[in-house]
């Protein structure tokens, strides 16, 4: 053996005596490789989506959804100023227009039902429940729940006949693929697993992530609703020559707000409006109609279908009481309304006058209860 060769066989043993004493510290048990009938079903399933039917048909439109912030303004952005104050790092008209061409091109639709014939409404607003009590549990932020949450009604409208079977491993892989955007430290791969019961392998959500960001074309930084109320609530709340990025409402009203657009979400028929002025709407039932005009730029014509659409949810709201902000550990008190959390949603959804579909997904264990991952 020569001299060299020796050195390579001794960096070998000593990387592979490292793993080996990295495993054994972590402790965490490791997931089981699919069984090779499992593999093949999965393959099957995932076969049939493995290339998304786009809606986009018109070439032209197609190249200018390919980019988010296209080189576009729609004559409403071009015609009504900027409602942003005076900003001290850019240009308030130009932040403005790329707000609104982004929620142009970032399209939603409730017309996905249509193509997915074993699935429900109500289906949808269980998944969109059950996540959110995911987030809770792994004190997720808000944003990122509504970013998951866009994932899986835009992925929906590229696919078609998607069995019910399937929308837990969606619904959990695109809550993964959110904690990465928003997160500064999200889940583990191998929580996201765990928070299924072991209904999916972390194979499973790996494959369905890749299928998913194929689909939305890796297109995943929209303005979603609860970024727009955040946005129109800080501009209402705001001291003269305040900076815009330093928090200037109050989180309690604020946290009161997030559960009306939170059980607005969950019903499909908020997809009939755009973002903005769904987060628009929320706000007209806590402020005065001309702050509402003028933080959001919209007309009270074009907020008050929405508004009259939200009116059950706010009788089903205010029945519930108050919510009170909730301390959870390691998250600073001025963070924690940003922290998504959980009610009894689903409840308050049926005072509205849903129809009950059944379907159920497992309810997240108690931290105790949690596997170690570190």
């Amino acid at each position: 053996m020569t001299r060299r060769s020796a050195r390579q066989q001794r960096r070998s043993e000593n990387v592979a005596g490292q793993k080996g004493k990295g495993n054994k510290q972590c402790g965490r048990k490791k997931v089981q490789p699919l069984s090779k009938l499992q593999c093949e079903k999965n393959q099957l399933v995932l076969e049939d989506v493995a290339e998304p039917r786009l809606l986009v048909e018109d070439p032209e439109t197609e190249v200018k959804t390919d980019v988010v912030d296209v080189d576009f303004i729609s004559g409403d952005s071009l015609v009504r100023p900027s409602p942003l104050p005076p900003l001290r790092w850019g240009s308030s008209e130009d932040v403005w227009g790329k707000m609104v061409r982004r929620e142009q091109n970032y399209s939603h639709s409730k017309s996905f039902v249509q193509k997915h014939p074993t699935i429900q409404p109500r289906m949808r607003s269980i998944l969109l429940d059950w996540l959110i009590e995911v987030s809770e549990e792994y004190t997720l932020h808000r944003q990122t729940f509504y970013l998951a949450q866009d994932y899986f009604d835009r992925f929906m409208l590229t696919q078609n006949n998607m069995e019910k079977n399937m929308l837990q491993l969606i619904g959990i892989t695109c809550l993964f693929i959110a904690s990465k955007m928003e997160e500064a430290c999200p889940p583990k791969l191998s929580q996201m697993a765990y928070i299924t019961a072991a209904t999916y392998y972390e194979e499973e959500i790996l494959q369905m992530e890749l299928i998913i960001l194929k689909a939305l074309r890796w297109k995943l930084c929209p303005e979603t609703a609860v970024s727009w109320l955040k946005l129109y609530f800080q501009m209402a709340s705001m001291n003269f020559n305040s900076d815009l990025l330093e928090q200037q409402f109050p989180q309690e009203a604020y946290i009161q707000m997030t559960r009306l657009l939170d059980l607005c979400i969950l019903n499909i028929n908020s997809l009939d409006f755009e973002y903005r002025v769904l987060a628009a709407s929320v706000l007209s039932h806590f402020m005065k109609q001309e702050t509402v005009e003028k933080v959001s730029g919209l007309s009270k014509d074009e907020v008050q279908p929405c508004v009259n659409w939200m009116a059950p949810f706010v009788e089903s709201v205010s029945q519930s009481g108050n919510l009170t902000l909730k301390e959870f550990v390691k998250i600073k008190k001025d963070d924690r309304h940003n922290i998504q959390t959980h009610t009894d949603y689903l409840t308050m959804l049926d005072a509205t006058g849903e129809k009950e579909v059944e379907i159920q997904f497992p309810t997240p264990p108690s931290s105790t209860e949690k596997p170690c991952t570190h």
